[in-house]
């Protein structure tokens, strides 16, 4: 068994890592993980605070109907390649002409007319085909499988697995949890580095790094623990020590250190929500995602408190596994998630750090083309939206992909060939976030594979 180590153990251990890591370079290699390097990264901004949001779709959503070619001629080829499930023209709202993909124009459902906006503002972009890749890879090289391919395409948990940690499912770590390895000795509470208000998450978890899970409401105390026991204050206070006290035992031991550390986190964040400025942005009621997001902004409002430089966020929204009722289902989940988006956007601006916090989408894999009638299966590549003050928007990133059977990125009932690899979307983020140049192949092993780390949406 594995045995975690205390906050002081993985300081230390931390630091040692990054050391050996770095000592290869040579000596003209800074030591970019400090708050001074880190710090350069940010040094347009008055406050040295970043956070990247990671909000996960869980379940594939489907990309041909969420960014819409939107010229006639390729309109028309949309709604003859999905006759049963296309939108019309009354139910999307125009993006306009997107100089960087030739002229062509695009629109979102009329669900996700709050992203359009923000579009239209420039605080929101669009990354067209994205997706798992090895190594850049041609339909030539897929079909003959002459280049290595990411393990067991199309199954949802693996495809979760890849977007989350470059691995299949049984990875033990993801990126998101490997830029927090970089970042944690930054944090003056290195516990609150990477934080999921969704459940656990491979995307958290580091190498050293432990993932810190809250609910939508706050902390979760243990039961006990809190006030009284059985009306005896004395009595909580034995009861900790009953729980937290050291053991013979490994595993009892392991137990009530766990334990330990969860009392004191639970501590720290619940004294840092209750000093930090309470948050006037409405959030939507009866929104999950919007109940995770706002505790997400509580968390960044105590970031001072919490001696938070640089965090890492999950959230998530499942529901998007549309083989059927996708008309249905789909506008629901869409309103769902601009209405949280937009919301969460809003708080950062009301806290001072909507150039600080960036926002992304993520998801298990695009959808076929095709549909199976009332809706649309497994894919690939697909389309994601980075939200933020220092998102680059108002344009579509990448090479958005031709609606039509039997081109160049279709492998098989239009399932998207991806043009941009999520390691490419990962290190774009990562750079933003402070992650120097020599420590992305620790974040994304597979980036030194691709020419470009960088595909340009941040600022």
């Amino acid at each position: 068994m594995t045995r975690k180590s205390h906050p002081i153990d993985s300081s230390r251990r931390q630091f040692m890592q990054t050391a050996s890591a770095l000592s290869v370079l040579g000596s003209a290699t800074p030591l970019a993980l400090n708050l001074a390097g880190i710090g350069a990264a940010a040094a347009q901004t008055a406050e040295d605070y970043r956070a990247l949001v990671c909000v996960f779709l869980f379940g594939g959503n489907d990309q041909t109907n969420t960014v819409v070619p939107f010229d006639p001629s390729e309109f028309n080829a949309y709604t003859a390649a999905r006759p049963t499930i296309a939108l019309t023209s009354a139910q999307l709202t125009s993006l306009g002409a997107v100089a960087a993909q030739g002229g062509r124009s695009f629109a979102v459902p009329n669900e996700l007319a709050p992203l359009a906006t923000l579009y239209g503002s420039g605080k929101l972009a669009v990354v067209a085909n994205v997706g798992p890749l090895i190594v850049p890879t041609t339909k030539a090289q897929y079909q003959s499988a002459s280049v290595p391919l990411p393990p067991k395409l199309f199954s949802h948990n693996d495809q979760q697995s890849v977007w989350q940690s470059s691995g299949a499912e049984g990875a033990t770590s993801g990126w998101g949890g490997r830029i927090a390895d970089l970042i944690a000795s930054g944090n003056a509470n290195q516990t609150f580095s990477a934080v999921s208000v969704a459940g656990a998450a491979v995307y958290l978890s580091g190498r050293t790094v432990l993932q810190y899970q809250v609910g939508s409401n706050g902390p979760v105390a243990i039961s006990g623990l809190s006030g009284t026991l059985f009306g005896s204050a004395s009595a909580t206070q034995v009861l900790q020590q009953l729980i937290t006290a050291a053991r013979p035992g490994m595993f009892e031991d392991e137990y009530d250190r766990v334990t330990a550390r969860s009392i004191a986190a639970n501590t720290a964040l619940t004294n840092a929500l209750a000093s930090a400025p309470a948050l006037t942005t409405a959030f939507p009621a009866g929104n999950s995602l919007a109940d995770q997001l706002k505790m997400v902004a509580r968390t960044i409002s105590a970031r001072q408190a919490l001696g938070a430089k640089r965090q890492v966020f999950f959230v998530s929204l499942g529901g998007f596994d549309t083989h059927d009722f996708q008309l249905r289902d789909q506008p629901g989940l869409h309103t769902t998630l601009a209405a949280a988006l937009e919301a969460f956007y809003n708080a950062t601006v009301e806290l001072g750090v909507a150039n600080l916090v960036t926002t992304f989408t993520a998801s298990d894999f695009g959808r076929t083309l095709t549909s199976n009638g009332d809706g649309s299966d497994h894919g690939w590549g697909s389309h994601h939206f980075v939200l933020g003050g220092a998102v680059k928007g108002g344009t579509i990133y990448g090479s958005f992909p031709s609606i039509a059977l039997g081109t160049a990125e279709d492998v098989g009932s239009g399932r998207l060939l991806p043009s941009s690899s999520v390691d490419q979307y990962a290190a774009t983020l990562a750079k933003w976030f402070g992650v120097s140049d020599t420590n992305l192949a620790t974040v994304v092993p597979n980036i030194a594979n691709f020419s470009a780390r960088d595909l340009g949406f941040m600022g």
